[in-house]
């Protein structure tokens, strides 16, 4: 954990089974995560699924973070939420119960073998951008 709380931009997805309630489980488990405040939630929008598997529309939103957690210590517990509301990781790009990312994190760079902030994909995503653009506004 860091001394000095950062404003993580962390995007939620579904489209297995009870979406709506797996963002919700997302959204209430990262809530409770030690040292950091969810601040805000995007409106939630449905959307096409990304990459070569067919599969069902996504539920998609992402919250904002302050939080004390590095972030490769959130992104450990975005994997356990993850894992917790059922998300078995079989094929890249496939369909998921929940799948979280943190999308920026701060004004921080990272690229290693776990992590690349800011995510490399939020330039192709216009859902995520536009909830980017939503949640920018409590950034204070």
């Amino acid at each position: 954990m860091t001394t000095s709380a950062e404003w993580a931009f962390v995007a939620l997805g579904s489209n297995v089974g009870d979406r709506a309630g797996c963002l919700a489980f997302a959204r209430q488990r990262l809530a409770m995560l030690p040292g950091t405040q969810l601040t805000a939630e995007s409106a939630v929008e449905e959307t096409e699924p990304l990459g070569p598997v067919p599969q069902g529309p996504f539920l998609n939103q992402m919250v904002l973070l302050r939080t004390r957690l590095t972030p490769h210590e959130l992104l450990k517990h975005c994997r356990q939420i993850e894992r917790a509301c059922g998300r078995v990781r079989r094929e890249r790009w496939g369909p998921r119960t929940l799948d979280i990312d943190i999308v920026r994190y701060g004004d921080h760079r990272t690229h290693d073998e776990t992590l690349t902030l800011p995510h490399p994909e939020l330039p192709n995503r216009p859902f995520w951008q536009r909830e980017v653009e939503e949640l920018e506004a409590h950034v204070g």
